[in-house]
């Protein structure tokens, strides 16, 4: 067999998984993905099994790295608010029709890098704007989507930088494989046992119905409150439209929301942060009384600060997840330079929204509600690493009682 038809086999394997566990697409169902160009022999296995398992239509929403740099180098410098809206309107459609959606990421960590971060900005900010009326559907769970990645080979030469081109593009697939538990000789099943694992150690968290978490290790010193309600999810998530779904793949984390009024001290990333086609590095947030109050990085601080910028919500947290530092991304021992991957390897936390089912009833309230109850809404929401094999977190009781959580970056309790 030769290595060409081994890849073919494993791309047929990773849509399989895609399709049936991440998607969990059903008969019937329009399925709208926004990917690259260069995926498309991912797409063809993924539509080919989509339709295989009833797929009413399969429509793609292209994308391109080259013209995107192309735009953010030469484009009128007035021009940033024009914003192909009807690629909103077609996935609300499909959306309407009870359709499912996926997002393929492979993009150049650097793309952007170089360019005028405050045209760049702005093209975010057109960005966030058109875009939020999907990703409010997306982010109270009413449909099932998934997020997944694929091979770029920017990508793949920024992640293994000592490799000749076709080598660095074979251990980037191969990772991505691993990862999503494709190399498993019956990845279904594989998938099966994770995810119970994951909602046996959400499970346990939350039957503990802590009201804050502190965390302590080098640079981080760093407590956030936990809501009355909130809700810790791992593993898959059931939509609104009856369908149990698997959203990121890989996924190795538990996660909630955070109150959106209490988070107190300074927390440091350990991690790289890739967004808006740029890489943030060495950088800490400090927060009073939940809101960021300053902002520190050793590389594109200013890119940084214009995401905390983006609106009052961007100020706060929406998201605080769990994960040991000896999860199999983790143990790799390399940065993805990609937050679906590097988020899997690290606890986080993210800045902006708050999903709604992370919140007990949270999807039947009004925005006022949700954030009165301790959720927030921002146009982003993005995540950062902050875990390390040095960091310790205690769970806190209302009566102020500790437990600990996690020790040296590994889960401290059993189940």
């Amino acid at each position: 067999m030769s290595s060409n038809e081994t890849h073919q086999q494993m791309l047929a394997k990773y849509a399989e998984v895609i399709v049936k566990i991440g998607l969990n697409l059903r008969a019937g169902q329009p399925l709208s993905i926004r990917t690259p160009t260069h995926t498309s022999a991912l797409v063809r296995e993924i539509a080919r099994v989509a339709y295989q398992k009833g797929a009413s239509l399969v429509d793609v929403l292209w994308s391109d790295d080259g013209v995107s740099r192309a735009r953010a180098e030469f484009a009128p410098r007035d021009s940033h608010d024009e914003y192909p809206v009807w690629q909103v309107d077609g996935m609300l459609k499909i959306i309407e029709k009870g359709g499912a959606m996926l997002t393929i990421v492979a993009v150049d960590p650097d793309l952007l890098n170089g360019l005028d971060t405050g045209f760049v900005g702005k093209l975010q900010q057109a960005q966030l704007k058109n875009f939020d009326p999907v990703r409010t559907i997306v982010m109270r769970n009413a449909i099932n989507w998934c997020v997944v990645a694929a091979y770029g080979s920017a990508w793949a030469r920024k992640v293994f930088p000592d490799f000749k081109p076709a080598q660095a593009e074979e251990k980037l697939w191969q990772a991505i494989f691993e990862s999503t538990r494709v190399t498993e000789p019956d990845p279904i099943a594989a998938w099966d046992r994770h995810i119970q694992n994951l909602r046996k150690r959400s499970d346990y968290l939350q039957a503990k119905k802590y009201s804050a978490l502190s965390y302590k290790s080098p640079g981080t010193d760093f407590s956030l409150g936990l809501p009355p309600g909130h809700k810790w999810v791992g593993g898959n998530s059931l939509a609104e439209n009856g369908i149990v779904f698997t959203a990121n793949m890989p996924t190795e984390e538990i996660f909630t929301l955070p109150d959106r009024h209490r988070a107190e001290g300074t927390v440091a990333a350990t991690f790289p942060l890739s967004y808006g086609g740029n890489l943030i590095e060495d950088f800490s947030l400090t927060f009073e009384n939940g809101c960021i109050v300053k902002v520190n990085a050793g590389k594109n601080q200013s890119i940084l600060q214009q995401l905390v910028d983006t609106d009052e919500g961007s100020t706060r947290l929406g998201e605080v997840s769990l994960v040991p530092a000896s999860s199999p991304i983790g143990k790799r021992g390399y940065l993805f330079y990609n937050t679906l991957f590097d988020e899997n390897a690290s606890c986080h936390i993210a800045i902006g929204r708050a999903y709604r089912f992370t919140l007990i009833g949270g999807e039947e309230l009004t925005d006022e509600e949700f954030m009165s109850a301790g959720g927030n809404i921002s146009l982003n929401h993005v995540d950062f690493m902050i875990g390390s094999g040095k960091m310790d977190i205690d769970g806190i009781k209302d009566d102020g009682t500790r437990e600990p959580v996690m020790r040296s970056g590994e889960w401290a309790f059993d189940v």
